[in-house]
């Protein structure tokens, strides 16, 4: 039961930010961290040591049957609740790459939020998209690069897109 406390405390809010990142509101991201907490305490047996990365996967893997049941292609997150959470200098160009990066396939966006915006390294990223490492870094330098050529093509950016998007790992 400690250990379970333990990472609830520990993780409850990366996953409800994960969840924010991708729906619409702190009451359904909120929701969604409940599930994955449910679906920890019942696997508790298979989480591993490395537990972020895990929860994330399971996060992922609940929003994808939830969107299959629905039919429905996930509507884009307001920024609105997310910049109290991420006040930063940055905020315009952050707007800017989230607007570019909603362009991208889900593919390209879910690396690069893992890395970017989860902080998950390429090989924590790899275990949430059930991939193996190399193939994870080729997804992401394909879908940093098509994000770059996206801000490259607005005249008013000078955007960072490595230091939006976690840099190099």
């Amino acid at each position: 039961m400690d250990w379970f406390r333990e990472i609830y405390a520990r993780h409850y809010p990366d996953v409800v930010r994960y969840g924010l990142r991708r729906l619409d509101g702190m009451g359904v991201a909120e929701e969604l961290a409940q599930e994955v907490f449910l679906v920890a305490w019942r696997r508790r047996w298979e989480v591993p040591a490395r537990t972020l990365p895990w929860l994330y996967g399971v996060a992922r893997r609940l929003l994808a049957n939830h969107w299959r049941t629905q039919r429905a292609v996930p509507s884009s997150v307001e920024l609105t609740e997310v910049v109290g959470l991420d006040r930063h200098d940055g905020i315009v160009r952050l707007m800017d790459v989230r607007a570019m990066l909603g362009r991208l396939s889900e593919d390209d966006q879910e690396i690069l939020r893992l890395v970017g915006w989860e902080q998950l390294s390429v090989g924590e990223a790899a275990m949430v998209l059930g991939c193996g490492v190399a193939t994870a870094k080729v997804r992401l330098h394909r879908a940093r690069r098509r994000l770059a050529d996206l801000l490259r093509d607005r005249p008013e950016q000078t955007p960072s897109v490595h230091s939006q998007l976690g840099g190099a790992r």
